[in-house]
């Protein structure tokens, strides 16, 4: 059987689900996804273990080398890597380590193989973590400096394999946002001056934000509102109606992230989901997997590309979600539901 076009929900193949849809994950390498995604004599010796800080626990994480993104896209047609969210590729003219494990992937990743890279956060966070607090971010929307350190030598590294850049913004407290014409205004400069090239879309983690200001500044620049089941955001279907009934999407591509289930922190989620093996039914909110395939139904009828990523924090194992949501999508174009549940 020819993998890299099949679909076999029971065997966790999902490349061969429709044309019009990608479905991928939010990293990936994970052990607990053997006997799923990946072939545990494949990697017999090379699986390496690393100890993970998250809140105030420590995980010890067992990890696949490089080469198993071969396995991973036989399975999936797009992938995450959000690494790339913590350091740029460039600094100071040199390679970081992040740029030398994305050369790594690169070199395994066969043609059609497609990734979407978080833009790191030091250009699209108010606020970072220095030392014990957050202080204003120096590079914060710095045109130069983001083409520099990381769009050139992203598409550089990748070329037609970079499917898509995501800027991710971190959640704004009530007393810390700027108005959101003030927002707007700043990301106007901002998508003037960087580079045309791979889709970009943009995450808003701050329900205010979600306005007609800040989404016609991303219409103006053709750029994408992601759609995200996370933490402090409403739900897919909230967000999706809150722009119109609409997709903004970049170049035909929209993108849905599966984050972590709603009114759960980061650092709660992650503790539950490990070590990532199996799904944790108590923990999958219900509506989650319905409104992502009827989503994903929307996104098809208007002739866009749909991109879903799924991360494991959203319900325990991303492959398991995965195949959740393409049988109710199969299901409900049998169906024919319309409109949003």
């Amino acid at each position: 059987m020819n993998t890299r076009n099949s679909f076999d929900p029971d065997k966790f193949y999902f490349r061969g689900l429709h044309p019009s849809v990608s479905v991928g994950t939010a990293s990936d390498r994970y052990r607990g996804w053997i006997g799923q995604i990946y072939t545990e004599r494949l990697y017999s010796g090379k699986i390496t273990s690393r100890s993970t800080r998250v809140g105030n626990k420590t995980f010890k994480t067992e990890v696949l080398p490089t080469e198993s993104v071969r396995e991973y896209f036989d399975h999936f047609r797009v992938l995450e890597i959000d690494y790339t969210f913590y350091a740029p590729l460039l600094e100071k003219g040199r390679p970081t380590s992040c740029a030398r494990t994305l050369a790594d992937y690169a070199q395994w990743m066969a043609p059609g193989d497609c990734v979407f890279l978080k833009a790191p956060q030091m250009f699209f966070a108010q606020k970072v973590w220095r030392g014990k607090e957050y202080v204003p971010n120096e590079n914060y929307l710095d045109p130069r400096a983001f083409t520099r350190q990381f769009f050139a030598p992203a598409v550089e590294l990748l070329g037609p394999k970079l499917k898509g850049i995501i800027f991710e913004q971190e959640y704004q407290k009530t007393g810390e946002r700027v108005p959101p014409a003030e927002l707007a205004r700043a990301l106007d400069s901002f998508f003037a001056d960087i580079p045309r090239g791979p889709g970009l879309h943009v995450e808003l983690r701050t329900e205010n934000y979600l306005c007609r200001p800040v989404f016609d500044i991303l219409s103006k620049h053709g750029v994408g509102q992601v759609l995200s089941h996370w933490t402090w955001l409403p739900t897919l279907k909230k967000q999706f109606l809150a722009a119109g009934g609409d997709f903004l999407d970049s170049g035909g591509q929209s993108v849905i992230r599966l984050m972590t289930p709603l009114g759960m922190r980061y650092q709660d989620a992650y503790a539950r989901a490990f070590p990532f093996d199996r799904l944790i039914d108590a923990m999958l909110q219900p509506a989650m997997v319905p409104q992502t395939a009827e989503l994903m139904w929307q996104a098809i009828e208007r002739g866009k590309e749909i991109n879903v990523i799924i991360n494991n924090r959203a319900g325990g194992n991303a492959p398991s979600i995965a195949r959740q949501l393409v049988m109710k999508f199969i299901e409900s174009g049998k169906t024919g539901l319309a409109g949003l549940p």
